[in-house]
């Protein structure tokens, strides 16, 4: 592929397009005279209270966000109405076991306006007790910090029903118009990253999330820029200044980045050390064959990527140092086309990437141990799919909607929801769970 071939491939990235198995799209959840299945899930209702109403909507929200219950639903009441009153334990602030249990809930999240903060306590409704509880102190709303906190509390009480801590403390970038924009998990706190009037494409998270790379093209070329979110200070990626350069990733450390680099050569994977800011080493050889989408395994060991070596876009795998390449996800010649845009899981069981079927891209999963490649998505058009820091979601592009917007898929049940953004998205990148120790940009 000449690089005249891959810019036009770059720019083609910013206007293609993206349905899943598509299962259901998400509901408000199982409010009260509506009928559900309980047990497949256990059955989590956050009990209606007085003041920080905000708060408890982001919980709700957040908590049926990660797909591990049956959310049950309430009008908001005051406290000391007929709903808080009935059988409550000792030491607890009157919920009303007997209500909630009744309504097919296992598990009841109570939250309680504090000085300064909130108090939020897990009700065991099955074993009769307060499982777990904890108080945290809430910055002012208008800081940039308290979605993010509200979040990682929403975070924590996930963990405590399920064993597993949800997804809700993490951010998106993807690309709109020409920018990189940064939005929440659910959506708010939408925020451009980079000027308007250039042209980028590819963002790709830190692993700290403190940082961010990505393709500036102009004038039939394109280098990688790093940029820290806090001050907005950037670099160049040695070994990208010249040429076209894109679908950077960070290795797990941080410390090293991967790309694909196209020059008259043909288009190869490059590594630099983007903390040293040096030493670019090339890890494939193109002649006659093109590669390109780096992604690393969760131990930095392995790097799965798209090459052209063997006719259409096919996903390989090798190791971090370039060596030991071989095919990850079997052709499947006849059947299905071009694979495209890989992300490894969290929990490098599996990757994730888009392949053509009847000449419209969707959303697979292949297992890196068996090889078995799984199918997510069946009608419309999905691709460039990104994982979330929980290993259980997908967010991807689709046009469903009229228009292509980021959607996220449940890999375990298929359930689906939409991330509305104002204007078409592109280029989904999901980043880890979001420490306090990450700077913020404020809007």
């Amino acid at each position: 592929m000449t690089r005249t071939t891959l810019l036009t491939l770059a720019i083609a990235l910013l206007g293609s397009s993206v349905m899943a198995q598509d299962t259901s799209q998400v509901r408000d959840g199982v409010r009260i005279g509506v009928d559900y299945t309980p047990g497949m899930r256990p059955g989590l209702v956050v009990v209606p209270g007085t003041g920080i109403d905000s708060v408890r909507a982001m919980v709700r929200r957040d908590l049926d966000f990660t797909d591990r219950f049956e959310m049950i639903t309430v009008a908001d009441l005051p406290s000391g109405s007929t709903a808080d009153r009935g059988s409550t334990e000792p030491g607890t602030s009157g919920v009303n076991y007997q209500l909630y249990k009744s309504l097919g809930a296992q598990f009841a999240v109570e939250l309680v306006e504090g000085s300064g903060g909130v108090t939020a306590r897990l009700h065991d409704l099955s074993e009769g007790k307060l499982q777990s509880q904890k108080a945290v102190t809430l910055p002012s709303s208008a800081s940039a910090e308290f979605r993010l906190e509200v979040h990682r509390l929403a975070d924590e009480v996930a963990r405590w029903a399920s064993g597993v801590p949800g997804a809700a403390a993490s951010r998106l970038l993807f690309v709109s118009g020409g920018r990189v924009y940064r939005v929440d998990s659910d959506g708010h706190d939408l925020i451009p990253l980079t000027p308007a009037g250039q042209t980028a494409l590819s963002p790709a998270w830190s692993p700290d999330g403190q940082r961010l790379a990505y393709t500036q093209l102009g004038q039939g070329r394109g280098g990688i820029v790093v940029q820290t979110l806090s001050g907005g200070a950037s670099f160049v990626v040695p070994g990208s200044q010249t040429a076209l350069n894109i679908t950077p990733t960070f290795s797990p450390d941080g410390r090293t980045l991967a790309f694909a680099h196209s020059d008259e050569r043909g288009t190869d994977i490059y590594t630099a050390n983007v903390i040293e800011r040096c030493c670019a080493q090339r890890l494939t050889v193109g002649r006659f064959a093109d590669n390109l989408s780096p992604t690393f395994s969760p131990d930095g060991r392995r790097i799965a990527f798209i090459s052209t070596r063997a006719g259409p876009p096919q996903l390989y795998v090798m190791a971090a140092n370039g060596t030991d390449q071989e095919l990850l996800a079997p052709f499947d010649y006849g059947a299905t086309g071009s694979t495209n845009a890989p992300d490894w899981s969290p929990d490098g069981a599996s990757v994730v990437f888009h392949r053509e079927v009847s000449n419209s891209p969707q959303i697979f999963l292949v297992d890196v141990v068996a090889r078995r490649v799984r199918q997510l998505t069946s009608s419309g058009r999905n691709e460039d799919p990104t994982w979330a820091p929980d290993g259980r979601h997908v967010a991807f592009i689709s046009d469903r909607s009229g228009r292509r917007q980021i959607w996220i898929v449940d890999v375990e049940t298929g359930r689906v929801r939409q991330l509305g953004t104002p204007g078409a998205a592109r280029l989904p990148s999901w980043s880890r769970r979001l420490g306090r120790t990450t700077p913020v940009l404020n809007p």
